[in-house]
Parts: structure tokens; C-alpha cells; sequence
């Protein structure tokens, strides 16, 4: 009797079971979702807000059971967008002055680990001043003695930039260098276009448009002067932040102006020989809500010469929504898109990782890929611990990618740092961004590539407060992750 009373409750206690997992005031219960499974498939990169995971690196293996997971993140390689030019960070006067500090050994372990696209997280595209910048150790510029005749690199360049330079090179020679000028030489510069009185200063002014060819020749002689140095300039623009007067070096430039002198420079590099791109803008999404500078780029494409010249167009963020980026993809979309600048400071709590990890996710990396940028860099690579050095009027309130104590061998890597490893860690020079479909939630942020080797790779954002499983299905194989709270993970396989 004993027994049959034991197994009466057992099969009571199943029906229940049975029963709640169907009970129509709660609908059937979700199955949980598989584990991951061991194996060394895909490579596996996870960094969380609160470092527990710091860049780590783990493997997973695909899964041997069908795909029955309702949170499937679903490749289509079929569906092809941009094809990516690279992701990395600007090497200032100052980044370089402080990586020049470090004992040589340190220094290289670094920038290994910064650059190597084997060993490394393979960081492959950044930005130099042409001349000096507001993190440059002077103000400066290659042709300060009047006369295009006087053109000469200068002590920074060739004592900081060009061996920094050469040392980058030496681990990954595919890196591509994107050159952009603060300011021409003050001797070209006058108060405004119509007036043309001179404008012997560093901030503010225009270009004189009797200098459009002379300044085109000093593009030139830089481009060539770095070629002597066996360094290869891939891009160009020809100003940065051309609506800011306000900055240490400075130059306006209203699209009106810069489409005249991106028909000099055209004309220049086509005459020497020279194939650098050249990246119309160079500033924020907004346009600095200067109405009649709406646009900006697509302005300058409505002239069939000057469009001939451009590549496409560069953006900033400190201004404006991503959006925009879409906006002008879809008017031009024979042109390129790349998203050159972005600082972190005191103002947005820039060391916060907690904060700013999945919000540069979202903002800086992910968010400006989907909107067809083929190329992502960030501003200092490195600064020291009290944001320096820069220029008098320059930033004093900005942190670098990584930041390094004054003994010049304690570095803190920041969110800019993790945002550009997480990308080019997995996802390669010339690989094409891919179509995805599938689950979605608040907080998810991904997309997906890829590469010329025929791999593939999925880099995701989860600024939600839980940790979500997810199926990853490529069409031939599948794998289950767990995506923890508040982290970036990157993916990679074969």
C-alpha cells in the first residue's frame, strides 16, 4: 500500500507538472536554452563594464544538436553592405611623445599588442595631423616661412610621428594612415574669403583662395615627404572640423570653400601621380547647426568635378545623431563613408568603463558600421595621467585610449581602447559586412562579417542589466553563448 500511495503521487505530481507548464493564465513555459559547447570553433573575445572580463579570450565549440533556439541570430552572406577599411585611433604629437618615454621593451609589447594583426588585436587604420593639432607638442606647420619653396617636415614629425610611425609599420605593414591639417600655414590664411585681409594666426581664418595651388602643392610635398620616409598615406581630408573656429589650430572652411580646394587638390594629386583618397567634411552630424552648411558633403558631390576628386566623406560625433550617416549613404551611395574622430573627457565621464563600454559599442563602432562607415578611428591613442600633453586652448579635459601614469609603465586601457580591439580583433581589413536577421532585445546591439579567408565574424553589445543566451546560426553551422550583462563580445570562425 506504501508504494502505491508513492507512486499515486508521483503520477498526481506529473499531471500538475503537466498541467502548469500549460495553464492557460500563463502559456507555456520557455525550454531553457542549451549551453555552450566545448570546442575550439569559434574564437571567443568578452569584455564587461566591470573588467571581470578584460578582453578575454575563450572558445566555444559549434553545436552537434539541431537549431530549435527561438534568440537565433541568423547570418545571410548573400546580403552584402560595405567593405571595411579598417578601425584604429589617431597618433598625435602627444601619444607619441609618451610612447617615446616608455623603456623600448614596454613600448613594443604595447604596440605589438595594439597592432599585430596575428598575435594582436590587429588595430589597422589611423589618423596623423598634417602639421600640428591641439595634441601636438607645438604649433606648427611643414611651410611657416612664407613661400611653398620653404616646404620641410618639421622636428616633431621627424623626432616623434615618423619613427612611432616606422616602429607601427615594422609589426603590421598593411596599416593605413589617414593625414588631415588643423590649420595651413599662417601665411595662407586671411580673415575671410571676400575681404582678404591676412590672418597671421593659428585659430580661426580661411584658406585664401589664391593659395588654393600652392596648398595642394604643400598636400603633395607631405605625401611625398612621408613616401621618402617609407610610409604610405592612404587618405587624406582637407580640414578638420572645418565649421570650428575655436580650436587651437583652426581653420574654417564652409563647403563652398572646400569644394573650390578639393578641385586644386584633385587636380594636384592627379598630376603627381598620387592615388591617397581624399575625404570630403571631417566633422559633426549636425554641422554644427550652421543651417546653410546642412549637407555638407552632398553639397560638394552636386559638382561633378569636385565629386570626381572625393572618396566619400568623414564624421565626427560631438554633435548631431548617427543617423545622419544613413541620410547621406542613401543620397550618395556611390560614396564611401568614415567615421574619423570621437574623444572621451571629463564631460562624459570618459573613464567610466561601467558607463561608456557598451555606449561607444552602440555609439562609436557598432552603430556607425551599420550605417555604412568602412573605416572607424578614435582620437589619442594614448595620453598620460593628467590628459596631456596638449596645446594651450586645446583639450585639457580629454582622455586618451589608453591612459599611462607619468613612470611611463602603468597603462589603464579605456573604453576607445576596447571598442576598436573588439572590431578589428576579429574583423579584417577587406571583409564585407554581412546581413543578419533574427532575435533582437533592448540593449542588443550587433553586426556581422565576412572576411577575405572566408570566416566569419559577429561583434555584439549587450547594455542590458541581464545576461542574454544566444544562438549564433551561419547556415551551415550553429553555436550557443551566453552574452553576459553589460559587456562587448566578439566572435570569430571558420
Amino acid at each position: 500500500m506504501k508504494t502505491m500511495n508513492i507512486a499515486l503521487a508521483l503520477a498526481v505530481a506529473a499531471v500538475a507538472a503537466t498541467a502548469c507548464d500549460n495553464d492557460p493564465k500563463i502559456g507555456p513555459q520557455p525550454k531553457p536554452e542549451p549551453t555552450p559547447e566545448a570546442g575550439t570553433d569559434v574564437r571567443v573575445i568578452t569584455t564587461t563594464g566591470s573588467r571581470s572580463f578584460d578582453l578575454t579570450e575563450s572558445t566555444i565549440g559549434f553545436s552537434s544538436r539541431d537549431n530549435m533556439s527561438p534568440s537565433s541570430i541568423y547570418l545571410r552572406p548573400q546580403e552584402e553592405y560595405q567593405t571595411m577599411d579598417g578601425f584604429g585611433v589617431a597618433i598625435t604629437g602627444s601619444t607619441c611623445y609618451n610612447l617615446l618615454r616608455m623603456n623600448p621593451d614596454d613600448r613594443s609589447e604595447f604596440l605589438r599588442a595594439t597592432f599585430s594583426p596575428d598575435g594582436g588585436y590587429g588595430f589597422s587604420y589611423c589618423r596623423i595631423s598634417i602639421g600640428c593639432s591641439d595634441f601636438s607638442l607645438s604649433e606648427y606647420t611643414c611651410c611657416d616661412t612664407p613661400g611653398i619653396e620653404n616646404f620641410a617636415l618639421t622636428d616633431e614629425e621627424l623626432a616623434y610621428v615618423i619613427p612611432v610611425l616606422k616602429e607601427i609599420l615594422a609589426i603590421n605593414p598593411d596599416l593605413k594612415i589617414m593625414g588631415t591639417p588643423w590649420t595651413p600655414p599662417r601665411w595662407m590664411k586671411v580673415d575671410n574669403i571676400n575681404d582678404r585681409n591676412p590672418h597671421n594666426q593659428w585659430t580661426s581664418g580661411s584658406l585664401n583662395p589664391a593659395c588654393y595651388a600652392d596648398y595642394a602643392t604643400y598636400f603633395v610635398k607631405w605625401i611625398q615627404a612621408f613616401k621618402a620616409q617609407g610610409i604610405d598615406i592612404y587618405s587624406v581630408t582637407p580640414q578638420n572640423e572645418p565649421l570650428n573656429r575655436g580650436n587651437s589650430a583652426s581653420c574654417y572652411m564652409p563647403w563652398e570653400e572646400e569644394r573650390e580646394f578639393v578641385k586644386a587638390l584633385g587636380a594636384a594629386f592627379k598630376a603627381a601621380g598620387i592615388d591617397t583618397r581624399i575625404y570630403a567634411f571631417d566633422h559633426n552630424y549636425n554641422y554644427d547647426n550652421i543651417e546653410s552648411q546642412k549637407g555638407y558633403p552632398l553639397n560638394i558631390y552636386a559638382d561633378d568635378e569636385a565629386a570626381g576628386y572625393l572618396a566619400g566623406a568623414a564624421y565626427h560625433n560631438y554633435g548631431g545623431d548617427k543617423d545622419e550617416l544613413t541620410v547621406v549613404h542613401n543620397a550618395m551611395p556611390g560614396k564611401d563613408l568614415v567615421f574619423t574622430e570621437t574623444s572621451i573627457g571629463t564631460w562624459n565621464d570618459g573613464r567610466n568603463l561601467t558607463t561608456k563600454l557598451t555606449d561607444d559599442m552602440e555609439q562609436v563602432t557598432l552603430g556607425t558600421v551599420n550605417r555604412w562607415c568602412k573605416g572607424v578611428i578614435v582620437w589619442n591613442l594614448m595620453l598620460d595621467e593628467d590628459r596631456g600633453p596638449y596645446r594651450p586652448g586645446g583639450c585639457a579635459t580629454c582622455f586618451g585610449a589608453v591612459d599611462i601614469n607619468k613612470d611611463y609603465t602603468t597603462i589603464t586601457r579605456n573604453s576607445h581602447y576596447y571598442v576598436i580591439a573588439h572590431m578589428s580583433s576579429v574583423v579584417k581589413p577587406d571583409a564585407v559586412r554581412i546581413g543578419t536577421e533574427g532575435f533582437t532585445a533592448p540593449g542588443l546591439t550587433y553586426t556581422a562579417f565576412k572576411n577575405t579567408d572566408g570566416s566569419y565574424a559577429l561583434v555584439l553589445s549587450n547594455s542590458s542589466s541581464a545576461a542574454m543566451n544566444i544562438t549564433v546560426d551561419d547556415g551551415n553551422h550553429h553555436f550557443y553563448t551566453e552574452v553576459p550583462a553589460n559587456s562587448a563580445v566578439s566572435y570569430a570562425w571558420k
